[in-house]
């Protein structure tokens, strides 16, 4: 899966092929400014838990287990830890983890292999009305795809919104995505 290095701010690999738009950043001051990609360190994850709250810590652990209900034959995210939990902890958004977490606007590039996933029907209408060029095909009140700009929509990540029913339905929204290239 060949991507082009992201430019925009976020948390992660700045070559990730999974990427994830949410509205909010971390309310912490380290992060108040950021306007590239920022690979996590080991532990970061836990301290902006601490710092921010369960939301956080539901947004890396329901990213963390879409990774690893992904098809393996497609992506190689199970190679590198026996539990999502271990994945979330020594990988997730960390530098080489083809992982990104993005506080901006989508870069959207057709056939250069990145999976982008909006997080929330809110945002993805705000995207939208702020210049978004994508074409979404609603499959439901929850889910949208833009084929051509491998883009998908979903509930946001939390396990209330995005349930481990849901959370199969998007991982085989992104297999499907992954076998039209």
């Amino acid at each position: 899966m060949k991507t082009l290095p992201i430019s925009a701010a976020g948390f992660g690999d700045t070559t990730a092929g999974i990427r994830v738009y949410i509205a909010n950043r971390p309310p912490m001051a380290e992060y108040a400014d950021l306007v590239t990609m920022q690979p996590l360190h080991s532990g970061e994850t836990e301290l902006i838990n601490r710092a921010c709250g369960n939301g956080w810590r539901k947004v890396f652990n329901v990213y963390a287990k879409l990774l690893f209900a992904l098809d393996t034959k497609q992506f190689a995210f199970t190679q590198h830890a026996g539990s999502w939990q271990q994945y979330r902890d020594q990988y997730l958004l960390q530098a080489g983890s083809n992982t990104a977490l993005m506080f901006s606007m989508p870069e959207l590039q057709p056939a250069k292999g990145a999976v982008h996933i909006i997080a929330g029907r809110t945002h993805a209408k705000a995207l939208l009305e702020a210049g978004l060029p994508a074409q979404l095909s609603w499959l439901n009140n929850e889910f949208a795809v833009d084929k051509h700009n491998r883009l998908l929509v979903c509930p946001y990540f939390d396990y209330r919104q995005l349930n481990n029913e849901k959370l199969a339905f998007l991982a085989r929204l992104i297999g499907a995505l992954d076998e039209a290239q």
